[in-house]
């Protein structure tokens, strides 16, 4: 017999963290949404094979899209595999909907996605977050907090 290859595991429990938002982003307010995704995308999800780095939010016919969230194409799929950048669309209540288009108004606010998550039903949300960008000094800031913390940590 050959080599065992070891499965990635496809599990329930999926927490997919934007750190680089909560560095460079101060959070105003957070909603949680639903996603559209088609075929494969769920089960690369499912494989935590989720890119959230580069990912931001808009408007589009006053509906809530997200741009630049890689999904990695599963692996055993065939030729109905999935486009890994395509935009995909949030799901959100108009009343939601029409609260973050009224933020978004104002100057130096946008709409960033903090965490991809399963929920207990086995559904993909996806947490995003009306925010502000920081200045290089709040950039500071947060690293000398996050210094402190560490070495206190270790003692």
């Amino acid at each position: 017999m050959g080599k065992d290859k070891k499965k990635k595991e496809i599990s329930k429990n999926v927490h997919i963290k934007n750190r680089k938002a909560s560095f460079d982003y101060q959070f105003l307010d957070k909603y949680i949404a639903g996603v559209v995704l088609t075929g494969t995308e769920i089960k690369s999800i499912r494989q935590s094979q989720v890119v959230l780095g580069d990912a931001f939010c808009f408007f589009k016919d006053e509906e809530l899209w997200l741009k630049q969230m890689h999904i990695a194409p599963y692996e055993n799929g065939t030729h109905y595999n999935h486009e890994p950048t395509r935009e995909r669309k949030l799901l959100l209540n108009k009343k939601e909907l029409k609260k973050i288009s009224k933020k978004l108004a104002e100057k130096g606010l946008s709409v960033v996605p903090t965490r991809l998550f399963i929920n207990d039903r086995g559904l993909a949300k996806i947490e995003v977050a009306v925010a502000r960008g920081k200045k290089l000094y709040d950039k500071r800031e947060s690293m000398k907090e996050r210094d402190s913390k560490r070495e206190l940590k270790d003692y």
